[in-house]
Protein backbone atom coordinates (compact mmCIF):
# COMPACT_ATOMS: atom_id res chain seq x y z
CA UNK A 1 0.00 0.00 0.00
CA UNK A 2 1.30 3.46 -0.77
CA UNK A 3 0.77 6.77 0.86
CA UNK A 4 -0.07 9.82 -1.18
CA UNK A 5 2.59 12.48 -0.83
CA UNK A 6 1.14 15.00 -3.23
CA UNK A 7 -0.05 17.57 -0.69
CA UNK A 8 1.51 20.94 -1.31
CA UNK A 9 4.01 22.03 1.32
CA UNK A 10 3.55 25.54 2.67
CA UNK A 11 6.85 27.31 3.21
CA UNK A 12 7.15 29.62 6.24
CA UNK A 13 8.17 32.46 3.92
CA UNK A 14 4.74 32.29 2.30
CA UNK A 15 2.86 32.53 5.59
CA UNK A 16 2.23 36.03 7.03
CA UNK A 17 4.31 36.51 10.16
CA UNK A 18 1.32 37.12 12.52
CA UNK A 19 -0.28 33.90 11.28
CA UNK A 20 2.99 32.00 11.74
CA UNK A 21 3.39 33.35 15.28
CA UNK A 22 -0.17 32.31 16.17
CA UNK A 23 0.42 28.87 14.67
CA UNK A 24 3.63 28.37 16.66
CA UNK A 25 2.02 29.52 19.91
CA UNK A 26 -1.11 27.39 19.51
CA UNK A 27 0.73 24.24 18.41
CA UNK A 28 3.47 24.86 20.99
CA UNK A 29 0.86 24.98 23.74
CA UNK A 30 -0.58 21.68 22.49
CA UNK A 31 2.81 19.97 22.59
CA UNK A 32 3.44 21.33 26.11
CA UNK A 33 0.44 19.57 27.69
CA UNK A 34 2.54 16.62 28.81
CA UNK A 35 5.28 18.67 30.49
CA UNK A 36 2.82 21.11 32.05
CA UNK A 37 0.64 18.32 33.42
CA UNK A 38 3.60 16.45 34.93
CA UNK A 39 5.97 19.17 36.12
CA UNK A 40 3.63 21.80 37.53
CA UNK A 41 2.32 19.77 40.46
CA UNK A 42 5.65 18.17 41.45
CA UNK A 43 6.29 20.71 44.25
CA UNK A 44 2.87 19.86 45.71
CA UNK A 45 3.49 16.12 46.24
CA UNK A 46 3.99 16.38 50.04
CA UNK A 47 0.90 18.58 50.43
CA UNK A 48 -1.27 16.26 48.33
CA UNK A 49 -0.07 13.20 50.27
CA UNK A 50 -0.79 14.94 53.58
CA UNK A 51 -4.27 16.11 52.60
CA UNK A 52 -5.30 12.74 51.12
CA UNK A 53 -3.72 10.80 54.03
CA UNK A 54 -1.54 8.54 51.89
CA UNK A 55 2.22 7.90 51.60
CA UNK A 56 4.20 10.07 49.21
CA UNK A 57 4.86 7.04 47.02
CA UNK A 58 1.14 6.75 46.29
CA UNK A 59 1.08 10.28 44.89
CA UNK A 60 4.17 9.50 42.82
CA UNK A 61 2.07 6.83 41.10
CA UNK A 62 -0.03 9.61 39.58
CA UNK A 63 2.90 10.34 37.23
CA UNK A 64 2.89 6.73 36.05
CA UNK A 65 -0.90 6.94 35.67
CA UNK A 66 -0.51 10.02 33.47
CA UNK A 67 2.21 8.41 31.33
CA UNK A 68 0.09 5.29 30.90
CA UNK A 69 -2.93 7.37 29.93
CA UNK A 70 -0.83 9.34 27.44
CA UNK A 71 0.62 6.22 25.82
CA UNK A 72 -2.78 4.56 25.40
CA UNK A 73 -4.92 7.65 24.85
CA UNK A 74 -2.98 8.94 21.87
CA UNK A 75 -3.94 5.84 19.90
CA UNK A 76 -7.60 6.89 19.86
CA UNK A 77 -6.99 10.29 18.29
CA UNK A 78 -5.06 9.10 15.23
CA UNK A 79 -7.95 7.36 13.43
CA UNK A 80 -10.39 10.07 14.53
CA UNK A 81 -8.16 12.85 13.20
CA UNK A 82 -7.70 11.09 9.85
CA UNK A 83 -11.44 10.47 9.44
CA UNK A 84 -13.00 13.61 10.98
CA UNK A 85 -10.26 16.16 10.37
CA UNK A 86 -7.97 17.78 12.93
CA UNK A 87 -10.23 20.28 14.71
CA UNK A 88 -13.08 18.14 16.07
CA UNK A 89 -10.95 15.51 17.86
CA UNK A 90 -8.66 18.26 19.17
CA UNK A 91 -11.53 20.27 20.67
CA UNK A 92 -13.09 17.14 22.17
CA UNK A 93 -9.77 16.21 23.78
CA UNK A 94 -9.21 19.71 25.14
CA UNK A 95 -12.72 19.77 26.63
CA UNK A 96 -12.00 16.42 28.32
CA UNK A 97 -8.72 17.80 29.64
CA UNK A 98 -10.45 20.81 31.20
CA UNK A 99 -13.11 18.63 32.85
CA UNK A 100 -10.48 16.24 34.23
CA UNK A 101 -8.39 19.10 35.65
CA UNK A 102 -11.46 20.24 37.60
CA UNK A 103 -11.93 16.63 38.67
CA UNK A 104 -8.35 16.45 39.99
CA UNK A 105 -8.88 19.67 41.94
CA UNK A 106 -12.03 18.24 43.56
CA UNK A 107 -10.85 14.80 44.70
CA UNK A 108 -10.86 13.57 48.29
CA UNK A 109 -9.00 10.29 47.76
CA UNK A 110 -5.83 9.13 46.06
CA UNK A 111 -7.78 6.56 44.06
CA UNK A 112 -9.96 9.28 42.55
CA UNK A 113 -6.86 11.35 41.75
CA UNK A 114 -5.32 8.39 39.90
CA UNK A 115 -8.47 7.95 37.81
CA UNK A 116 -8.73 11.64 36.95
CA UNK A 117 -5.02 11.76 36.04
CA UNK A 118 -5.53 8.97 33.49
CA UNK A 119 -8.50 10.87 32.04
CA UNK A 120 -6.43 14.07 31.96
CA UNK A 121 -3.71 12.27 30.01
CA UNK A 122 -6.24 10.95 27.51
CA UNK A 123 -7.61 14.46 26.99
CA UNK A 124 -4.20 16.09 26.72
CA UNK A 125 -3.08 13.44 24.25
CA UNK A 126 -5.22 15.10 21.59
CA UNK A 127 -2.96 18.15 21.53
CA UNK A 128 0.22 16.10 21.30
CA UNK A 129 -1.08 13.91 18.45
CA UNK A 130 -2.80 16.55 16.38
CA UNK A 131 -0.06 19.19 16.65
CA UNK A 132 2.35 16.79 14.90
CA UNK A 133 -0.28 15.89 12.31
CA UNK A 134 -0.96 19.57 11.53
CA UNK A 135 2.74 20.23 10.94
CA UNK A 136 2.90 17.23 8.60
CA UNK A 137 -0.20 18.49 6.75
CA UNK A 138 1.40 21.87 6.09
CA UNK A 139 5.13 21.23 5.59
CA UNK A 140 7.60 19.02 3.76
CA UNK A 141 10.27 17.12 5.70
CA UNK A 142 12.94 19.82 6.09
CA UNK A 143 10.42 22.58 6.79
CA UNK A 144 8.59 20.32 9.24
CA UNK A 145 11.86 19.80 11.13
CA UNK A 146 12.28 23.60 11.32
CA UNK A 147 8.72 24.00 12.58
CA UNK A 148 9.21 21.30 15.24
CA UNK A 149 12.34 23.19 16.32
CA UNK A 150 10.25 26.35 16.69
CA UNK A 151 7.67 24.45 18.74
CA UNK A 152 10.41 23.39 21.13
CA UNK A 153 10.81 27.04 22.14
CA UNK A 154 7.37 26.76 23.72
CA UNK A 155 7.50 23.09 24.67
CA UNK A 156 11.01 23.34 26.11
CA UNK A 157 10.10 26.25 28.36
CA UNK A 158 7.43 24.19 30.12
CA UNK A 159 9.79 21.98 32.19
CA UNK A 160 11.63 25.12 33.33
CA UNK A 161 8.67 27.35 34.16
CA UNK A 162 6.07 24.79 35.28
CA UNK A 163 7.71 23.70 38.58
CA UNK A 164 8.44 27.32 39.53
CA UNK A 165 4.90 28.41 38.73
CA UNK A 166 3.52 25.38 40.56
CA UNK A 167 5.58 26.26 43.63
CA UNK A 168 4.22 29.80 43.69
CA UNK A 169 0.64 28.66 43.16
CA UNK A 170 1.10 26.19 46.02
CA UNK A 171 1.84 29.10 48.36
CA UNK A 172 -1.15 31.12 47.17
CA UNK A 173 -3.89 28.63 46.36
CA UNK A 174 -2.77 25.23 47.66
CA UNK A 175 -2.34 22.16 45.47
CA UNK A 176 -5.94 22.23 44.22
CA UNK A 177 -5.26 25.63 42.69
CA UNK A 178 -2.50 24.09 40.55
CA UNK A 179 -5.02 21.79 38.88
CA UNK A 180 -7.47 24.65 38.45
CA UNK A 181 -4.71 26.58 36.69
CA UNK A 182 -4.12 23.59 34.41
CA UNK A 183 -7.85 23.64 33.68
CA UNK A 184 -7.62 27.31 32.73
CA UNK A 185 -4.60 26.53 30.55
CA UNK A 186 -6.65 23.86 28.80
CA UNK A 187 -9.61 26.23 28.41
CA UNK A 188 -7.41 28.95 26.92
CA UNK A 189 -5.94 26.38 24.52
CA UNK A 190 -9.46 25.29 23.57
CA UNK A 191 -10.49 28.81 22.57
CA UNK A 192 -7.15 29.51 20.86
CA UNK A 193 -7.54 26.36 18.76
CA UNK A 194 -11.18 27.15 17.99
CA UNK A 195 -10.37 30.70 16.88
CA UNK A 196 -6.94 30.49 15.27
CA UNK A 197 -6.34 26.92 14.10
CA UNK A 198 -8.17 26.09 10.85
CA UNK A 199 -8.51 22.44 9.93
CA UNK A 200 -5.38 21.47 7.99
CA UNK A 201 -6.98 18.31 6.57
CA UNK A 202 -9.75 19.22 4.10
CA UNK A 203 -12.65 16.77 3.58
CA UNK A 204 -11.35 15.49 0.24
CA UNK A 205 -8.12 14.24 1.89
CA UNK A 206 -9.78 12.46 4.82
CA UNK A 207 -9.78 8.67 4.97
CA UNK A 208 -13.30 7.36 4.40
CA UNK A 209 -13.15 4.06 6.28
CA UNK A 210 -14.95 2.59 9.27
CA UNK A 211 -13.27 2.62 12.65
CA UNK A 212 -12.05 -0.99 12.42
CA UNK A 213 -10.39 -0.30 9.08
CA UNK A 214 -8.88 2.88 10.48
CA UNK A 215 -7.36 1.02 13.43
CA UNK A 216 -5.89 -1.55 11.03
CA UNK A 217 -3.64 1.25 9.77
CA UNK A 218 -1.60 0.79 12.94
CA UNK A 219 -0.73 -2.72 11.77
CA UNK A 220 0.57 -1.36 8.47
CA UNK A 221 2.55 1.31 10.29
CA UNK A 222 4.21 -1.31 12.49
CA UNK A 223 5.24 -3.21 9.37
CA UNK A 224 6.77 -0.10 7.79
CA UNK A 225 10.39 -0.51 8.90
CA UNK A 226 11.42 3.01 8.01
CA UNK A 227 8.66 4.45 10.21
CA UNK A 228 9.29 1.91 12.96
CA UNK A 229 13.02 2.61 13.22
CA UNK A 230 12.39 6.34 13.57
CA UNK A 231 9.63 5.70 16.12
CA UNK A 232 12.00 3.51 18.15
CA UNK A 233 14.72 6.15 17.83
CA UNK A 234 12.34 8.84 19.12
CA UNK A 235 11.43 6.53 22.00
CA UNK A 236 15.14 6.21 22.79
CA UNK A 237 15.45 10.02 22.89
CA UNK A 238 12.50 10.16 25.29
CA UNK A 239 14.07 7.31 27.27
CA UNK A 240 17.28 9.30 27.69
CA UNK A 241 15.36 12.33 28.91
CA UNK A 242 13.07 10.39 31.28
CA UNK A 243 16.12 8.57 32.67
CA UNK A 244 17.80 11.89 33.30
CA UNK A 245 14.71 13.33 35.00
CA UNK A 246 14.41 10.23 37.18
CA UNK A 247 18.07 10.19 38.24
CA UNK A 248 18.96 13.90 38.24
CA UNK A 249 18.06 14.60 41.90
CA UNK A 250 20.44 11.88 43.09
CA UNK A 251 23.14 12.81 40.56
CA UNK A 252 23.26 16.47 41.58
CA UNK A 253 22.21 16.50 45.24
CA UNK A 254 23.39 13.13 46.60
CA UNK A 255 26.48 12.38 44.52
CA UNK A 256 27.72 15.93 44.08
CA UNK A 257 26.22 17.54 47.18
CA UNK A 258 24.29 20.40 45.54
CA UNK A 259 21.54 22.17 47.46
CA UNK A 260 17.95 22.00 46.11
CA UNK A 261 18.36 25.59 44.90
CA UNK A 262 21.56 24.81 43.01
CA UNK A 263 19.96 21.65 41.65
CA UNK A 264 17.13 23.75 40.18
CA UNK A 265 19.73 26.04 38.60
CA UNK A 266 21.61 23.21 36.87
CA UNK A 267 18.34 21.52 35.87
CA UNK A 268 17.30 24.78 34.22
CA UNK A 269 20.66 25.20 32.47
CA UNK A 270 20.33 21.75 30.93
CA UNK A 271 16.80 22.56 29.78
CA UNK A 272 18.00 25.82 28.22
CA UNK A 273 20.75 23.85 26.47
CA UNK A 274 18.17 21.54 24.93
CA UNK A 275 16.09 24.52 23.76
CA UNK A 276 19.17 26.27 22.38
CA UNK A 277 20.20 23.19 20.43
CA UNK A 278 16.72 22.96 18.89
CA UNK A 279 17.13 26.49 17.56
CA UNK A 280 20.63 25.76 16.24
CA UNK A 281 18.95 22.91 14.38
CA UNK A 282 16.97 25.41 12.30
CA UNK A 283 20.25 26.86 10.99
CA UNK A 284 21.85 23.46 10.46
CA UNK A 285 18.93 22.42 8.27
CA UNK A 286 19.95 25.12 5.77
CA UNK A 287 23.13 23.15 5.07
CA UNK A 288 22.51 19.54 6.10
CA UNK A 289 19.71 17.01 5.70
CA UNK A 290 17.63 15.91 8.70
CA UNK A 291 19.03 12.39 8.27
CA UNK A 292 22.64 13.55 8.55
CA UNK A 293 21.94 15.77 11.56
CA UNK A 294 20.11 12.92 13.29
CA UNK A 295 22.90 10.38 12.78
CA UNK A 296 25.61 12.80 13.94
CA UNK A 297 23.62 13.98 16.96
CA UNK A 298 22.96 10.40 18.09
CA UNK A 299 26.65 9.51 17.84
CA UNK A 300 27.60 12.54 19.98
CA UNK A 301 24.74 11.82 22.39
CA UNK A 302 25.80 8.20 22.89
CA UNK A 303 29.53 8.98 23.06
CA UNK A 304 29.07 11.64 25.76
CA UNK A 305 26.79 9.36 27.81
CA UNK A 306 29.20 6.41 27.48
CA UNK A 307 32.11 8.58 28.64
CA UNK A 308 30.02 9.83 31.55
CA UNK A 309 29.14 6.24 32.50
CA UNK A 310 32.80 5.25 32.34
CA UNK A 311 33.84 8.09 34.65
CA UNK A 312 31.08 7.23 37.13
CA UNK A 313 31.92 3.51 37.01
CA UNK A 314 35.66 4.07 37.55
CA UNK A 315 35.27 6.96 39.98
CA UNK A 316 37.34 9.27 37.78
CA UNK A 317 36.60 12.82 36.74
CA UNK A 318 35.10 15.52 38.87
CA UNK A 319 31.89 17.50 38.97
CA UNK A 320 32.84 19.79 36.08
CA UNK A 321 33.60 16.91 33.69
CA UNK A 322 30.42 15.08 34.70
CA UNK A 323 28.27 18.15 34.12
CA UNK A 324 29.89 18.89 30.73
CA UNK A 325 29.34 15.33 29.49
CA UNK A 326 25.75 15.26 30.73
CA UNK A 327 25.03 18.67 29.23
CA UNK A 328 26.50 17.59 25.87
CA UNK A 329 24.41 14.43 25.78
CA UNK A 330 21.20 16.25 26.68
CA UNK A 331 21.79 19.08 24.19
CA UNK A 332 21.84 16.55 21.37
CA UNK A 333 18.24 15.62 22.16
CA UNK A 334 17.32 19.16 21.13
CA UNK A 335 18.56 18.25 17.64
CA UNK A 336 17.04 14.78 17.67
CA UNK A 337 13.45 15.49 18.65
CA UNK A 338 12.48 17.75 15.72
CA UNK A 339 14.40 15.87 13.03
CA UNK A 340 13.29 12.36 13.99
CA UNK A 341 9.67 13.49 14.31
CA UNK A 342 9.77 15.05 10.83
CA UNK A 343 11.47 11.99 9.30
CA UNK A 344 8.99 9.58 10.88
CA UNK A 345 5.98 11.59 9.68
CA UNK A 346 7.33 12.40 6.20
CA UNK A 347 5.88 9.46 4.19
CA UNK A 348 2.35 9.92 5.53
CA UNK A 349 -0.16 12.39 4.19
CA UNK A 350 -3.76 11.34 4.76
CA UNK A 351 -2.72 8.94 7.56
CA UNK A 352 -0.69 11.58 9.41
CA UNK A 353 -3.01 11.46 12.43
CA UNK A 354 -2.53 7.72 12.91
CA UNK A 355 1.22 8.02 12.30
CA UNK A 356 1.44 10.79 14.90
CA UNK A 357 -0.62 8.83 17.44
CA UNK A 358 1.44 5.65 17.21
CA UNK A 359 4.64 7.71 17.26
CA UNK A 360 3.57 9.33 20.54
CA UNK A 361 2.55 6.00 22.06
CA UNK A 362 5.89 4.37 21.24
CA UNK A 363 7.72 7.47 22.48
CA UNK A 364 5.93 7.52 25.84
CA UNK A 365 6.11 3.73 26.30
CA UNK A 366 9.87 3.51 25.79
CA UNK A 367 10.50 6.77 27.63
CA UNK A 368 8.46 5.82 30.68
CA UNK A 369 10.00 2.33 30.75
CA UNK A 370 13.51 3.76 30.75
CA UNK A 371 12.65 6.17 33.56
CA UNK A 372 11.15 3.33 35.61
CA UNK A 373 14.25 1.21 34.95
CA UNK A 374 16.45 3.85 36.57
CA UNK A 375 14.31 3.69 39.70
CA UNK A 376 14.29 -0.13 39.76
CA UNK A 377 18.08 -0.35 39.34
CA UNK A 378 18.77 2.20 42.07
CA UNK A 379 21.96 1.10 43.84
CA UNK A 380 22.96 4.26 45.65
CA UNK A 381 25.00 5.62 42.73
CA UNK A 382 24.21 7.58 39.57
CA UNK A 383 25.29 4.61 37.42
CA UNK A 384 21.70 3.46 36.66
CA UNK A 385 20.90 6.91 35.24
CA UNK A 386 24.07 7.33 33.17
CA UNK A 387 24.04 3.73 31.90
CA UNK A 388 20.39 3.97 30.84
CA UNK A 389 20.97 7.28 29.07
CA UNK A 390 23.95 5.72 27.28
CA UNK A 391 21.99 2.59 26.35
CA UNK A 392 19.20 4.72 24.88
CA UNK A 393 21.75 6.70 22.87
CA UNK A 394 23.39 3.56 21.48
CA UNK A 395 20.05 1.91 20.66
CA UNK A 396 18.78 5.06 18.94
CA UNK A 397 21.99 5.40 16.95
CA UNK A 398 21.68 1.80 15.76
CA UNK A 399 18.07 2.39 14.70
CA UNK A 400 18.80 5.44 12.54
CA UNK A 401 22.09 4.33 10.99
CA UNK A 402 20.49 1.53 9.00
CA UNK A 403 20.92 -1.61 11.07
CA UNK A 404 17.15 -1.86 10.78
CA UNK A 405 16.50 -1.84 7.06
CA UNK A 406 13.91 0.60 5.84
CA UNK A 407 10.89 -0.52 3.91
CA UNK A 408 9.21 1.14 0.96
CA UNK A 409 5.75 0.12 2.15
CA UNK A 410 3.54 3.09 2.86
CA UNK A 411 -0.08 3.65 3.75
CA UNK A 412 -2.68 5.00 1.45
Amino acid sequence: MEVSTTAEAIQPAEMPRPQLVRLVLVLGAMTAFGAMSIDMYLPAFPSIAHDLHVPLGTIQLTISAFLFGSAVGQLFYGPLADRLGRRKPLLIGLALYVASAVGCASVHSAEALLVWRVIMAIGGGAGMVISRAVVRDLYDTAEAARMFSLLMLVMGAAPILAPMLGGQLLLITGWRGIFMFLGLFGLASFFAAALFLPDSLPPERRIKRNFTQMVSIYGHLLHNRSYLRYAIALGCVAGANFSYISGAPFFFMEQHGLSPQHFSLFFGVNAFGLIGASQVNRRLLRHFSPQRITKTAFIINAAAALLLTATVLTGTGGFVLHVILLFTSLCMTGLLYPNITALAMAPFDRAAGSASALLGTIQYTIGASAGALVALLNNGTSLPMTATVAACGVAGSIAVTGFIRSSSAHIK
